[in-house]
């Protein structure tokens, strides 16, 4: 389920001993399975947890997951990483926009989790995302770009040297290119 690092573990374990009794942590998704998806993690009283909640044991402590979010945080990772600038927890969870697919889902379905798991949290970092339009009987992924990847200058060096080498390299034997059918248009909205 989630795999929560050896220092993330002392983290909360620490935050814990201030809590009430009986306390542990809730790791949820608000909005899961969609573009809106958020992960977090919050204290949870034992009087905050339900009957149908999923408990996992960390050692000093419990995780507990709501039964909506669980397929959401298939191979979510916690972490607790100190540096000279202070400290951060991360959570990372590649499945909370999309469930994972199954490896014998359609050509379809699977090369929209990966669009979706990996190639767009990276173009989230300019404002841009990218969806699977259809595959064509030839084997070639039809994109479209929206938010900052519209009318990006750059878009058709991400498109070649980023998404379609990555979709072939994973996809070797199914896909033979990608296309994008974005009429791109530059604007305000475009990252430059």
């Amino acid at each position: 389920m989630v795999s929560i690092s050896e220092s993330a573990q002392a983290h909360f374990a620490k935050l814990l001993e201030s809590q009430p009794e009986g306390t542990q942590i809730r790791i949820f998704v608000v909005n899961p399975g969609t573009p809106n998806a958020e992960c977090g993690v919050s204290y949870c009283p034992p009087d905050a947890i339900e009957e149908k909640d999923l408990k996992f044991n960390y050692g000093p402590f419990s995780a507990v997951i709501d039964p909506d979010s669980e397929p959401y945080l298939d191979e979510a990772v916690i972490d607790f990483v100190q540096d000279q600038m202070g400290s951060q927890l991360t959570l990372k969870a590649p499945n909370a926009k999309m469930r994972k697919v199954s490896d014998d889902a359609g050509l379809f379905e699977r090369v929209q989790y990966t669009l979706v798991s990996q190639v767009n949290p990276q173009l989230a970092n300019h404002g841009g995302k990218v969806d699977l339009i259809e595959i064509t009987d030839e084997g070639v992924a039809i994109l479209q770009f929206g938010g900052g990847c519209n009318g990006c200058s750059m878009v058709d060096v991400t498109l070649k040297e980023g998404i379609e080498k990555q979709l072939l390299e994973q996809f070797a034997d199914e896909l033979t290119g990608v296309k994008d059918v974005t009429e791109h248009q530059a604007g305000s909205h475009s990252y430059y």
